[in-house]
C-alpha cells in the first residue's frame, strides 16, 4: 500500500537534488559579467578619427583582459556618428560605474551636465587614459559657458599633464612620417614599454614641455619623439618649443575625492599611427597599468593583433570622416 507514496517520494527527491536549470546558469553569468572590470571611451573629435581608432582598440582589449567595453560618440540626430556635433557624447552614463575612462576627445561644447559626468569620474579618484587631443578635450567660448571656461586649459593641465600650446607642423597629413619615437632613457623596463619597439608616427610632434613650458605634477615621460620636420625649425623657434618632447608619460591625479588615481596619456593617435603595432601595444600596455593590471602585462606586451580590420579615412575636418556609420549595437 506504500510502494506509490515512496516512489512519489524519491521522484521529488530527484528533482529538487538534480542539475542546476538554466535560469541559476543564466544568473551566475550575469554576476560574474558584473564582476569584470569596465572601461569607458569616451571618443568625439573631428579631426583624428577617433571613432575608428578606439572601437577598435576596444574590441583588442576585450580580446586579452576579462573587460567590458562601451564607446560613446559625437552623434547626429538620428544616431549616426558624426565627429563634427560638438555638442554631444552618448553613453555617458556609463561612466558612473566605470572602473576605467578613455578620452580622446577634442574641442568639445558639451552642456554643463554632460560635462559634469565627465569631471565628475575624474574627480572620482578612478583611473584615466587620454589620447592626443584630450589636452584640448573642451572649447568653450561662449559668455553663457564663462564657468565652464575653466575646463579649456586648466583641466587638462592638472588631469592629463598638459594644455594645448602648440605643434611642430602637418605637412601633409597621413603622407608622411614626421615623428620618431623612442624609449625615454632608463625607462627600458617599465611594463608598459613591455614590447614597444622605437618607430616613426605620422603625428606630427605636440609640444608640452621646455623653453617656458613643464609637464604638471608627477608626471614622469616614458617615450620621446624628435620632430623629423617642423614648422617651428623653420621660424627659429627651437629654443622657446624644442625639437625633442614627450610623448607618452603616466602621472597621478588626485581630486575631490583624495584619492589619487593612476593616469596614462600619449599625444600620438594619428589614425595610422594604430597601424604601427609598438602604437596599440603602447595603448593597451597603458590600460593595463592605469587599471593597476601592470603585472599581468605579457614579456613582449599585450597581444596587439587587429580584430576583424582597421582602415581608417586620414586625418582632417569636413568630411572626411565616414560617413552614415552607426554604433556598433553592444
Amino acid at each position: 500500500m506504500m510502494k506509490y507514496p515512496v516512489s512519489l517520494f524519491l521522484l521529488v527527491f530527484l528533482c529538487t537534488c538534480g542539475p542546476a536549470t538554466d535560469n541559476t546558469v543564466q544568473n551566475t553569468t550575469d554576476a560574474e559579467a558584473n564582476d569584470r572590470p569596465k572601461v569607458v571611451f569616451v571618443t568625439g573629435d573631428e579631426e583624428y578619427r577617433s571613432e575608428e581608432s578606439m572601437p577598435m582598440l576596444a574590441k583588442m582589449l576585450e580580446n586579452n583582459m576579462d573587460v567590458q567595453t562601451v564607446v560613446g560618440y559625437s552623434l547626429d540626430s538620428t544616431g549616426v556618428i558624426d565627429p563634427n556635433n560638438l555638442y554631444s557624447i552618448s553613453r555617458l552614463d556609463e561612466l558612473e560605474d566605470a572602473d576605467l575612462m578613455v578620452v580622446f576627445a577634442r574641442y568639445r561644447q558639451l552642456p554643463a551636465e554632460m560635462a559634469k559626468k565627465i569631471t565628475d569620474y575624474a574627480e572620482s579618484g578612478r583611473p584615466m587614459v587620454g589620447f592626443r587631443t584630450a589636452t584640448h578635450t573642451f572649447k568653450y567660448l561662449e559668455e553663457k559657458d564663462s564657468a565652464l571656461m575653466t575646463l579649456n586649459d586648466d583641466w587638462p593641465t592638472k588631469v592629463f599633464g598638459q594644455r594645448w600650446i602648440i605643434h611642430h607642423g602637418h605637412f601633409e597629413d597621413g603622407h608622411g612620417r614626421l615623428t620618431d619615437v623612442t624609449l625615454a632613457e632608463g625607462k627600458e623596463d617599465d611594463p608598459i614599454l613591455n614590447g614597444v619597439e622605437p618607430f616613426e608616427a605620422y603625428s606630427w610632434l605636440y609640444h608640452v614641455a621646455g623653453g617656458e613650458d613643464a609637464l604638471s605634477g608627477d608626471s614622469d615621460p616614458l617615450l620621446m619623439g624628435h620632430s623629423l620636420r617642423s614648422k617651428i625649425e623653420a621660424e627659429g623657434q627651437t629654443d622657446r618649443y624644442p625639437m625633442d618632447q614627450p610623448v607618452a608619460w603616466t602621472k597621478t591625479y588626485t581630486g575631490s575625492s583624495g584619492t589619487s588615481a593612476r593616469v596614462f596619456f600619449t599625444t600620438l593617435g594619428h589614425p595610422y599611427d594604430f597601424k604601427e603595432e609598438p602604437m596599440r601595444k603602447l595603448a593597451l600596455n597603458g590600460i593595463y597599468w592605469a587599471l593597476g593590471m601592470e603585472d599581468e602585462i605579457p614579456e613582449g606586451g599585450a597581444d596587439a593583433s587587429i580584430i576583424g580590420t582597421y582602415e581608417p579615412n586620414n586625418s582632417g575636418f569636413g568630411d572626411l570622416y565616414k560617413k552614415g556609420v552607426r554604433p556598433d549595437a553592444k
